[in-house]
């Protein structure tokens, strides 16, 4: 309980500052999550007995995610950067999703293509590209900070960076919060238990609730309308919860109880953003889709 707290106290103030310091500053906290993600990751997939190519995962996280921060922060009109930066973040967000993420097969597959047996070269090349994709997910908060705005006026100068990365938190962790109290109370009919045994059908249904409701006070707070939040709360908490799953799948294929040891008593970084990892993209599709 200590470890747990005391690393409370350092992850905590790291959060608020990167928020504090908008565009930038989330960047670059989520360029560091995904690197160290990767990293356990790589570890993970090595973990079930598949191939890896040494250093792919991190690689090709590090740099997809790096083209969305480059290409959400500099090609922003708002900020006053060097023309060659902003062409720089231009040609990063032409790049960023797609294209990138095409290289970055290709790239691997090549360097696949040096193992002598080919079902290890095929299998190092699969894994690998998963695992650079999977964590490469961690971009689309990036992409939120140059999502359109909603709210008044007034509001949006300093909203427009934070807003919806403020109602992701909220969501994810309100999910969390809500699915853990609720099934530690009532919770009795397990959900996917061959993957979470802890997890129940109530816990979720607790979570999804408490979804809608932070959700709600996060939108309202930025001064937006609350009311999307009955779809965002659902919507975001489920995506939140499958990320949850999809990460204890990779752990039990590997035979693991946590991503790593980084962070005492809360196991690994990939522990702390496996929600983030699906609900992220989902919202930043959402706001490109609905937002005007």
């Amino acid at each position: 309980m200590q470890a747990r707290a005391l690393s409370a106290a350092v992850i905590v103030p790291v959060v608020v500052v990167a928020f504090l310091a908008g565009a930038v500053g989330i960047a670059l906290l989520v360029i560091g999550l995904a690197v160290l993600g990767a990293r356990e990751v790589e570890a993970l997939l090595r973990g079930t007995g598949r191939p890896v190519i040494a250093g792919g995962v991190v690689a090709g996280a590090g740099v997809l995610v790096l083209l969305a921060a480059l290409g959400s922060v500099l090609a922003r009109p708002a900020f006053d950067v060097p023309a060659l930066l902003t062409s720089l973040g231009t040609l990063a967000r032409d790049l960023d999703g797609g294209p990138a993420a095409g290289l970055m097969v290709v790239a691997l597959a090549m360097i696949a293509f040096a193992r002598r047996d080919p079902a290890e070269g095929f299998g190092a090349w699969s894994s690998t590209a998963f695992g650079a994709l999977y964590v490469s997910l961690l971009g689309a908060i990036v992409v939120l900070t140059a999502s359109p705005g909603a709210g008044s006026a007034a509001a949006d100068d300093w909203w427009s960076e934070r807003r919806w990365v403020l109602v992701l938190v909220a969501i994810v962790w309100g999910f969390d919060t809500g699915a853990y109290l609720v099934g530690r109370a009532i919770g009795r009919h397990p959900f996917f238990p061959w993957i979470s045994p802890k997890k129940t059908i109530e816990g979720v249904g607790g979570g999804l609730a408490v979804a809608i409701v932070t959700a709600g006070i996060a939108l309202a707070l930025t001064g937006a309308d609350w009311l999307p939040a009955i779809v965002l709360g659902p919507l975001v908490g489920a995506c939140a919860q499958a990320g949850d799953l999809a990460e204890s799948l990779l752990k039990r294929a590997a035979g693991a109880k946590d991503s790593g040891t980084l962070i005492p008593g809360h196991g690994g970084i990939l522990d702390r953003v496996d929600s983030f990892l699906f609900a992220a993209p989902v919202l930043a599709a959402y706001v490109a889709l609905v937002q005007p």
